[in-house]
């Protein structure tokens, strides 16, 4: 285990940083990943997660709303 961060990775990934925070990465892999067929297709899991699927949704959506008008006014 490295118990010390060395200089050189903090300054190497000083530039990254903003493009790593944005990143949807986990998000659009969530929408659009293949259905496993080792996984349990119950009523519950589904109802579940088209609930966060519906969630995140809303999100994304309020934070676009509230950047408009942070930008441009209401």
């Amino acid at each position: 285990m490295k118990d010390k961060i060395d200089s050189r990775d903090v300054k190497s990934s000083g530039g990254n940083r903003w493009k790593e925070f944005f990143q949807l990465g986990e998000v659009t892999g969530y929408f659009f990943r293949k259905k496993d067929p080792s996984r349990p297709n119950t009523f519950n899991i589904r109802a579940m997660h088209t609930i966060n699927k519906i969630s995140i949704l809303m999100f994304l959506a309020c934070l676009l709303i509230i950047l408009k008008r942070y930008f441009f006014g209401h």
